[in-house]
């Protein structure tokens, strides 16, 4: 069946197949139905979040403190383990759970002919060799071969990318011989026999592409190397406190408890805790603007991304035609508005006009509306009797939009017509129609007979410039047909489907031969897909952003260019690869180029991969099944909810329910904010951990022979890291997160200038502490309990000088959790419990008062550093910082004023 011609000899050109035999087929080749990997089991969801790096670190962990006996803090831990691992495994099962609420778009039934009678079967039961009926509305169940066809039109958008829909006829060479799966019927009727199902079939074939994805996420990717530095770093400092703590004669057992202690300190548990946390927000916040994220790690993801290629019919563009230049003799004008609701209006000179302002731009519309066999239908709620009251009342709930029947093309017509105020009804009930010669691919033109109410008739036409602007069809002079010749060319450069439309007043029908000349020409009409409304936003964001963003389609080349080209993707200088050039290996470098047309799912495929390999994170938006394979690759896809197939859905991370591109760059400012809160979240843990080691590193050769007993480590460690820590996983994006470039994709979770942040902070928190610990030994005072305070407090101290936006209360759940923390870590060193536990012995007020204004230096350096270095700290952005000794001096004075003023340049900038 291959080759299109009929092989199949049960197959009869009107009974079709028996039901005997269709049950045979069926039974030989399976429902026709996509192949789909069975659900994931909760189990292996749950093994799938114990294998991330950290939280084996953490396994580690929990067992060593369960080894030293100290329970409390191994609990802590293994709730750290299962709440992550339970909000991961919750937040995958109820994202595939919206997705699939959104499962809607295959046909569930079809009309097929057997033992020759017609009959509506679920679609999974077409089989080989059956003869379905298609009509306007259908969507196509199987591959097959158009047997007949009256007037058929098929949008096949979602396979092959293409916006304008495809005329098909019965024994016809390529695209116009055969249908696919999953397209659908814009206009007429006509019989198909199947040629291939499920697996076998189109949507099969793209769905073969779509094999493993993209593997560990940036973020993901980043912490694993970040696990095996810091798990060999903790093993290699704890080795040598103990070893030196030996050396000075202290007890093997105390020692030996003291540097598990020490590692379980150094590890900072609440890592993934943050991570799961700023992600679950993430989504949460995501989902307010109606995007269901499929897996947790997306968000970050999108944070990460510095190319996004994006689909143009559907994605960026309304996936409808729209009639949007008009042309007559006269001059022009431009039809505004969305959707095909009659709102909007049409444009010329800077103003709207009407059907009185501009007789020759209505007699244009209303002949392209007498020559046109489609319809409008207004939504739910709007009156159905009368069309013009129906057209202009509101939606009252906004569930429903305006829609069509029949060809988009003749619909963008209607739609522009109405903007003008002309009335479909009340021309069809002036103007009937008593004749026609239907469109057909060879004469590229249309033209209907109408009776006027005088007598006579209107004969109405319209079709392609090349088959209208021709002496033997119009009676206008050379120059008028050079004229729109001209520019018929002009707007198809600019990406323009261009239609020619004329008419003529006579005073008898006469024969139809005699219909299609002698007519004058009216006008042209430039019809395209339009952008969304929030598409150049999008790119422009984006682009601020420093992501680089690539328009591919399966389009037309000169559509694709201008698209590309109104949305500022691309300058009208670039090139535009093609589908074949690439094909033939002429098309160089794919990441040289900004704009592919005419493209394959396995050519987006390659372009994809293209990026990636030349290190690029790289998000995929499309909504066709041409675009699965590509989302299933990309390090994120991202598909359309509404229009988009359910091959598209299934391989995105990230799913557009109301379909506004602009959610996209929300999405990357969330993933912003998650990169940037971990970032905190590690500076301060890892300095704080930091602090502790030297602490016990140093304080033996300052007369401290043990600084710290293990249960104070291990009590400091629980309040640090616990509660507050978490908390600064809930820190807001900061103002200016859209305006940085992306971070390049190798760069380690520590690099841009953390690893020295992160031991510089670490060493002054050590050197307070110290100082201190010194000073009280010296006079007399509870010397290890004013450390030991001293240290904890410090840490909490540099957690507010954390914050994305200090002096105001965008995350008042970081001020309560350092509140609570300090006020546990104060009662370690007064209630007589913990005082046991702890070995720690009550402080006299003043050396209380001392210890609190020596630690509030944390938070006072905290902020100075952030001042002091912009451009290398989550959420600051580069034209903050300045150069050299300038840069320097502006920094420590702003950084000055906003410790005197106590706010953040941010928050000003904001108020």
């Amino acid at each position: 069946m291959a080759d299109g011609r009929r092989a199949d000899p049960l197959v009869r050109e009107t009974t079709g197949l028996t039901s005997a035999e269709a049950a045979r087929r069926l039974r030989v080749h399976g429902p026709n139905e996509i192949p789909s990997r069975p659900p994931t089991p909760v189990w292996r969801r749950v093994l799938q979040q114990l294998r991330d790096p950290l939280i084996l670190v953490l396994l580690v962990a929990a067992a060593l403190t369960i080894a030293t006996g100290d329970l409390s803090d191994a609990a802590v831990i293994l709730l750290v383990i299962v709440v992550n691992t339970v909000v991961g495994v919750v937040q995958e099962v109820r994202a595939e759970q919206a997705v699939r609420a959104l499962s809607a778009m295959s046909a569930p039934e079809a009309r097929v002919v057997r033992d020759g009678a017609e009959r509506s079967v679920p679609a999974a039961e077409v089989v080989p060799g059956d003869l379905v009926l298609l009509a306007e509305g259908d969507i196509v169940p199987a591959d097959g071969k158009v047997v007949d066809a009256a007037q058929l039109l098929a949008d096949e958008s979602s396979l092959t990318g293409e916006s304008v829909p495809v005329e098909k006829a019965p024994d016809a060479d390529g695209p116009r011989g055969t249908v696919s799966a999953g397209t659908v019927v814009v206009r007429g009727r006509g019989r198909m026999e199947v040629t291939a199902t499920g697996a076998a079939g189109a949507l099969g074939r793209i769905a073969a592409l779509m094999g493993t994805g993209p593997g560990l996420t940036p973020l993901q990717r980043r912490l694993v190397r970040f696990g095996r530095v810091l798990a060999a770093a903790v093993v290699v400092l704890c080795a040598v406190v103990l070893a030196l703590g030996l050396v000075r004669g202290q007890p093997v057992e105390l020692m030996i408890v003291a540097a598990i202690s020490l590692a379980v300190a150094a590890v900072p548990e609440s890592l993934p805790a943050v991570v799961t946390l700023s992600l679950a927000l993430g989504a949460r916040r995501m989902a307010d603007r109606r995007a269901i994220v499929r897996r947790l790690p997306a968000v970050e993801t999108l944070g990460s991304v510095t190319v996004i290629a994006t689909d143009k019919t559907g994605t960026l563009t309304e996936g409808r035609m729209a009639a949007e230049r008009l042309w007559t003799p006269h001059g022009g004008a431009t039809v505004t508005g969305e959707g095909y609701a009659p709102e909007g209006g049409v444009l010329r000179d800077g103003r709207t006009v009407g059907v009185d302002d501009a007789p020759d731009l209505a007699a244009l519309l209303r002949v392209a509306m007498l020559c046109n066999d489609a319809a409008l239908q207004p939504p739910r709620g709007a009156s159905e009797g009368d069309e013009g009251t129906a057209e202009r009342r509101a939606v009252p709930d906004g569930s429903d939009e305006w829609s069509a029947l029949g060809d988009p093309t003749e619909a963008a017509l209607l739609v522009a017509g109405a903007r003008l105020g002309l009335d479909r009804q009340e021309l069809d009930r002036t103007l009937p129609r008593v004749g026609e010669i239907p469109f057909d691919s060879g004469r590229k033109r249309m033209t209907t007979v109408h009776r006027r109410p005088g007598g006579g008739v209107l004969i109405a036409c319209k079709g392609a410039p090349e088959a209208l602007l021709r002496p033997d069809v119009l009676s206008d002079g050379p120059e008028t047909l050079s004229r729109a010749a001209a520019e018929a060319e002009r707007l198809a450069r600019h990406g323009y489907r261009v239609l020619a439309v004329a008419s003529a007043e006579r005073r008898t029908a006469q024969q139809p031969p005699s219909w299609e000349s002698g007519l004058s020409l009216l006008g042209l009409v430039g019809i395209v897909d339009p952008p969304r409304s929030r598409s150049a936003g999008t790119m422009a964001a984006c682009k601020r952003a420093g992501i680089v963003p690539v328009l591919i389609t399966g389009d037309h080349p000169l559509t694709a260019r201008a698209v590309a080209e109104r949305l500022g993707i691309a300058s009208r200088d670039e090139e535009v690869t093609t589908g074949r050039l690439i094909r033939e290996g002429r098309a160089g470098d794919l990441t040289g180029v900004r704009v592919f047309a005419r493209t394959t799912p396995e050519q987006k495929l390659d372009i994809v991969e293209a990026w990636r390999g030349a290190g690029h994170v790289v998000a995929m938006t499309g909504d066709g099944v041409n675009d699965g394979p590509a989302l299933r690759r990309a390090d994120i896809g991202v598909a359309m909810g509404r229009r988009g197939t359910e091959v598209a859905r299934q391989a995105a991370d990230l799913v557009l329910a109301d379909d506004n591109p602009g959610t996209i760059v929300a999405a990357v400012e969330e993933g912003r904010r998650v990169y940037d809160n971990v970032r905190r979240f590690l500076l301060y843990g890892l300095a704080g951990g930091t602090a502790e080691i030297l602490v016990m590193l140093f304080g033996p050769f300052l007369g401290m022979p043990l600084p710290l007993l293990p249960a104070q480590i291990l009590w400091i460690n629980l309040l640090t890291h616990g509660i507050p820590g978490v908390a600064l996983g809930a820190e807001p994006v900061a103002p200016d997160a859209m305006r940085r470039p992306p971070r390049p994709p190798e760069e380690s979770v520590l690099g841009a200038g953390l690893w020295p942040r992160i031991l510089l902070m670490g060493a002054f928190i050590a050197t307070v502490t110290l100082v201190v610990g010194v000073w009280a030994r010296e006079t007399g005072r509870p010397w290890q309990s004013m450390l030991f305070l001293v240290l904890g407090a410090t840490q909490l101290g540099v957690a507010l000088g954390s914050r994305a936006r200090p002096g105001s209360l965008a995350n008042p759940f970081l001020l309560v959790a350092v509140g609570a923390a300090l006020a546990l870590q104060v009662a370690g060193v007064y209630l007589p419990p913990l005082q046991e536990l702890l070995g720690t012995q009550p402080l006299a007020p003043a050396d209380l008062v001392i210890a609190f204004l020596l630690s509030g230096l944390g938070h006072v350096v905290m902020r100075l550093q952030t001042r002091l270095r912009p451009e290398r700290s989550p959420g600051i952005a580069p034209h903050d910082s300045g150069g050299g000794t300038e840069g320097f001096g502006r920094g420590l004075v702003g950084g000055l004023r906003e410790l005197r003023d106590g706010k953040s340049g941010e928050t000003r900038r904001l108020r």
